[in-house]
């Protein structure tokens, strides 16, 4: 152990709870490790640079030292494709915007009385920023989560919709595409090892052909794919998505995702023959991100096209070899859609906004007050004219996550665990409907996560003030 290290274990750590074994932290007393998890994580949310580091290594250690393993779900998701595993299950990525170590305790809390193992934790580029939630911030909090759960075996923790903004590569190119492979190298830096390229923004539906028009999507999102497998840290195969329409837009169609798929291969070779490609990919079958919000703030009832929905991911896995397709911006769709993406064969879908909603409807009305009116003041420039009081707020509320983190963790504990409670039984809703109960035994079979040991100085211990990481975030 050396002299910093042991620095770090003693001024963080009460009582005589880890020790070194062949170099690496062990566990002493794996409760009292528990009961410390929470104060460790709000150290690495709310603590100055240096504790912020300093507990973000205390908390990767002390995971490695219980089994809790950052990992890529790679493997599961190409033996899905490989037909080794049947569609009968759909993974459910989870976007913990608010409260994320709470959010993730629920999810755990769920996920073991269940025995659900393929389970994913994802925040998007744009979270990242108006949460105030670099990757770092995040993977720590869903590590001591997992500590004061008792969590043990893989952990899949994914950057999601890692984006191209339109305008930006309008204007810089270069600029746009160097942020986005800096944040790759932090994600990866963080146990990021599933990574959701989105360059979907890029499809130009105004080229005469479905090939023209996916070909820049295609070659960058290759381009980053490459960049990600010459970075993966070794004996990690990242799980790398690919998109094909941006949510929101037109239904994907079986042409687009060929031509995508087979342009990204050709582009993927050119750089790398031997990189392997993406685990899975994500098409537009109807939905938006948030939901479609009417006057009166409620979300108004989609029509996903399910039926697209299963074809193209019966082609992606038959004439691909991928697990299949992804659904986005499925949260706030009525209760009853949800097992129509494991009848329909999705492989993933991605969950975040009704989380959110459950969280605020559930804050003190004191404080629920003063973020609505940080809104008022700080987002009247994204107001449109005909939105209304309550569309307005819905859509700008999330904007106030960040500028309150720390008034959000220092809810009284009555606050926390209230919406901790709604969460877990919103998590364990959807992980009966998704059908992930039992998949534990399906992922220890299929994924093998390597024991990543890490030192205080890779987490910039050292450090007399921590960077902050690229800050031009898409939205």
């Amino acid at each position: 152990m050396s002299a910093l290290e042991q620095e770090i274990i003693d001024r963080h750590l009460k009582g005589n709870v880890v020790s070194m074994d062949a170099g690496h932290l062990a566990v002493k007393d794996k409760g009292r490790v528990r009961d410390q998890a929470e104060g460790l994580a709000r150290l690495s949310a709310l603590g100055s640079p240096a504790e912020q580091s300093e507990a973000r290594w205390l908390i990767w250690e002390t995971a490695q030292a219980m089994g809790i393993v950052p990992a890529s779900i790679n493997s599961l998701y190409m033996a899905r494709g490989r037909g080794e595993i049947p569609p009968t299950f759909t993974v459910p990525a989870m976007n913990l915007r608010m409260l994320a170590f709470d959010a993730a305790r629920a999810v755990f809390r769920a996920a073991k009385s269940r025995a659900a193992g393929a389970i994913v934790f994802e925040i998007a580029r744009s979270e990242i920023g108006y949460t105030e939630q670099r990757p770092g911030e995040y993977s720590a909090s869903v590590l001591a989560a997992a500590l004061a759960e008792m969590w043990s075996g893989p952990l899949f923790i994914q950057g999601d919709h890692f984006q191209v903004s339109a305008k930006k590569y309008a204007t810089s190119p270069e600029v746009e595409i160097q942020a986005i492979r800096d944040l790759i190298v932090e994600a990866l830096a963080a146990g990021f090892y599933n990574i959701d390229i989105d360059t979907s923004t890029l499809v130009d539906l105004t080229r005469s052909t479905v090939r023209e028009q996916q070909k820049v999507n295609a070659s960058l999102c290759a381009e980053f794919s490459a960049f990600i497998r010459q970075r993966q840290p070794k004996g990690v195969e990242v799980s790398i998505g690919g998109e094909i329409g941006e949510v929101g837009g037109r239904n994907s169609t079986e042409e687009e995702l060929r031509a995508f798929l087979e342009l990204f291969g050709v582009e993927l070779d050119r750089r790398s023959s031997e990189a392997h490609g993406v685990s899975k990919i994500s098409i537009q079958t109807g939905t938006s991100h948030g939901g479609v919000v009417l006057p009166d703030g409620t979300i108004a009832q989609v029509a996903v096209d399910f039926k697209t929905l299963q074809h193209l991911s019966q082609v992606a896995r038959k004439d691909f070899g991928l697990a299949g397709a992804v659904q986005h911006g499925a949260s706030t769709l009525p209760e009853g859609a949800f097992r129509s993406f494991v009848e329909h064969e999705a492989c993933e879908v991605h969950l975040a906004t009704n989380f959110q909603n459950i969280a605020f409807d559930l804050l003190p009305a004191d404080l629920s007050a003063e973020m609505y009116a940080w809104a008022k003041e700080n987002c009247a420039d994204e107001r449109k004219p005909q939105d209304t009081e309550e569309q307005f707020l819905y859509k700008t509320r999330k904007r106030t996550i960040g500028p309150f983190k720390e008034r959000l963790w220092n809810l009284p504990q009555e606050s926390r665990l209230r919406i901790r409670d709604a969460w877990e039984k919103q998590f364990g809703f959807l992980f009966d409907q998704l059908c992930v109960g039992g998949t534990a035994d399906t992922v220890a079979r299929n994924v093998k996560a390597p024991a990543l040991h890490r030192s205080p100085q890779d987490f910039g211990a050292r450090e007399t003030a921590r960077s902050s990481g690229p800050g031009d975030l898409a939205d």
